[in-house]
């Protein structure tokens, strides 16, 4: 059976693989981490342009645990899971043919089979960190049953991508051989003509038979109905579960995004303060500097003077030690 997971070409030519080995790594992560990298993955498609990806991966819906269990059967034993979809096809025939002898043969192998590959679906989970319950396992049996019973359900399991459990029809053959006379019984003889003016059965018994058939039938809609309704009770919890988880990575986002900007407006204030101080510091080395200026400005006029003043002292000396020598 081909997975519907497979490869296969755009309307624009290009390989879809990508988003679809996306879709196999989300249905391949525990519930747990489904949201998260599934927003992950959809923003890197945004990022690269690629819109229809990423709102196909957007769309994925987180699987419940014990559909992600059977998910992970899919994967971890190919071997198991192609020899259990044959015996879901064969098991089929038999019901399809009233082979009761090969029907009671395959319903024992069913109820071995479904038994061991939940068991080791239990084990994966747990190997992987997640511990199934009993009602969880429950429903990856019912899952297996129902792969058997129909191969619609045997497709969607074979692909790998379950967001819920399945649940067999309630015409999935108990095991046991159909009433009334099968293929290999033989004819029963002719009957002798009936005899002159033969008295009238009372209709009751057939009249009773199809009141029984009716009542049968009405029960076995009811049945399908409450499936029907609890497998959408569990959609519908599966969609509560999944915005709950999108609203709680909404507020861890948020949370992070207060605490980062709470961190830039400190370093922001900081900064500040650093400029501020910074003026400040400008601001007296600026003052410092035109009062050393003024002071070497003085100093130097003082020279100056000083200057002139030795100039006319050394001149008035020369001039006294002349007139002494005369």
């Amino acid at each position: 059976m081909q997975r519907k997971g497979g490869r296969r070409r755009g309307t624009g030519g290009h390989e879809e693989g990508a988003v679809e080995q996306v879709l196999d790594e989300l249905y391949s992560t525990p519930p747990s981490g489904f949201v998260s990298r599934r927003e992950e993955r959809a923003a890197a498609a945004r990022t690269a342009g690629r819109q229809d990806d990423a709102r196909r991966i957007h769309a994925a819906r987180r699987p419940t645990l014990a559909a992600w269990a059977a998910n992970l059967l899919t994967r971890a034993r190919p071997e198991e899971t192609r020899g259990f979809l044959e015996l879901g096809q064969a098991l089929r025939e038999a019901h399809r043919t009233l082979d009761a002898a090969g029907l009671k043969e395959l319903s024992a192998q069913r109820r071995r089979i479904v038994s061991v590959l939940s068991r080791q679906a239990a084990q994966l989970a747990d190997e992987s960190g997640h511990r199934l319950s009993q009602a969880a396992q429950r429903e990856v049996e019912s899952t297996l049953r129902a792969v058997l019973a129909d191969p619609g359900a045997a497709e969607q399991w074979a692909a790998g991508r379950l967001e819920v459990s399945l649940t067999p029809p309630s015409a999935f053959p108990s095991g046991t051989a159909p009433t009334g006379p099968g293929p290999s019984e033989p004819t029963p003889p002719e009957p002798a003509p009936p005899e002159p003016a033969p008295r009238r059965k009372s209709p009751r018994p057939a009249s009773r038979t199809r009141s029984k058939d009716e009542l049968a039938e009405r029960r076995r809609r009811r049945r399908e109905e409450l499936a029907r309704a609890e497998q959408e009770a569990e959609q519908a919890a599966r969609r509560l579960r999944d915005a709950h988880a999108e609203q709680t990575d909404a507020q861890e986002s948020l949370r992070r995004a207060d605490g980062e900007l709470g961190r830039v407006r400190e370093a922001v204030a900081a900064a500040e303060e650093r400029l501020r101080t910074a003026h400040e510091d400008l601001d007296r080395a600026e003052r410092e500097r035109r009062e050393a200026g003024e002071r070497e400005r003085a100093t130097a006029d003082a020279v100056t003077g000083a200057e002139r003043e030795a100039r006319a002292a050394a001149r008035q000396a020369d001039r006294l030690a002349t007139r002494a020598g005369q």
